[in-house]
């Protein structure tokens, strides 16, 4: 019987020492998912950013010039 007491307290030693090692684990990543949250947002803020500003610059440039003709496009005329 004293064998059976001595194994079962060190398995509630051994799961209570996985038990603090997942919710440290379990910290660490919601603290990941956090930073990782908060970096997706500043990425799509720059990125919204960059697409106003390249859409302003496209605003600017003048139209396009119509090329020469090419023979097959004289032809279809």
């Amino acid at each position: 019987m004293s064998y059976e007491l001595q194994q079962l307290s060190e398995k509630v030693t051994q799961l209570a020492a996985l038990t603090q090692s997942l919710r440290r684990e379990n910290a660490d990543l919601r603290l990941d998912v956090t930073t990782l949250t908060t970096e997706k947002t500043e990425l799509s803020r720059r990125m919204e950013e960059a697409l106003q500003r390249a859409q302003t610059l496209l605003e600017t440039l003048p139209p396009a010039t119509p090329a020469d003709p090419t023979p097959d496009e004289e032809a279809a005329v």
